[in-house]
């Protein structure tokens, strides 16, 4: 079979791995935001010197470094086969978001704080003397504006969670990378199947980047036009 006669049936294969990869993505994507926010937020709370506090801000700080230092493929191991031998089996799908979303989590934590304190401390100041609780100052005067601050990170993190799921071939998830292997043992059909691959992941990419770089000039031209 020629290159051109395999191509429809490699493209077929390839966009079933695309499927996989977005849902994974989107999985970890969840929980990384969920996992992050909450993080951020009881750091957040535990901004005083009490030791409870140090303590908190401290594990979370030994969480964070975990997820920078300990690579990710090692994680996916650990869930897949580590928790196999004590009787827990994940699913290569489940194991695949669970640890790309818990080593997102810690790293959108770093961002969300960094957010969070850059903010200047005379408007919750303001919220609380106009008669706003402190969760409702989180809610509607700190969050929206920590929102937009952090949007380039969230693109930047989103696009690259799309591509970190090719790891999850390594614990058999049926994405992109793990069919392309597959069909270059059956078809030998080798700069095909990797360009096909390469050029899905661009198809895959550059659409979301687009759509979240309009979300962020959207969020900037909202924020200059409440500017007195």
């Amino acid at each position: 079979m020629n290159a051109l006669d395999a191509l429809p049936s490699i493209l077929g294969t390839l966009a079933a791995g695309a499927w996989t990869a977005a849902r994974i993505a989107a999985g970890a994507l969840v929980i990384a935001l969920a996992g992050g926010l909450a993080l951020a937020l009881l750091v957040h709370a535990s901004s005083g010197g009490s030791l409870a506090g140090r303590l908190l801000r401290g594990l979370v700080a030994a969480l964070i470094e975990w997820a920078r230092n300990v690579p990710a493929l090692a994680h996916l191991f650990l869930l897949y086969f580590g928790l196999a031998s004590v009787g827990l089996r994940l699913s290569p799908m489940a194991a695949a978001i669970l640890g790309l979303g818990g080593i997102g989590a810690a790293t959108l934590c770093d961002v969300f704080v960094a957010a969070l304190k850059s903010l200047h401390v005379g408007q919750r100041e303001a919220a609380l003397a106009a008669g706003l609780t402190p969760r409702q100052t989180l809610r509607f005067v700190l969050l929206p504006q920590m929102l937009r601050l952090v949007m380039p990170a969230l693109a930047n993190f989103a696009s690259q969670l799309l591509k970190d799921t090719s790891l999850a071939s390594a614990i058999a998830a049926p994405e992109i990378m793990f069919f392309a292997r597959q069909l270059v043992t059956s078809t030998f059909q080798t700069p095909l199947i990797y360009a096909s691959a390469l050029a899905l992941y661009a198809t895959m990419l550059l659409p979301l980047g687009w759509a979240l770089s309009r979300f962020e000039t959207r969020l900037t031209r909202s924020r200059l036009e409440a500017t007195p």
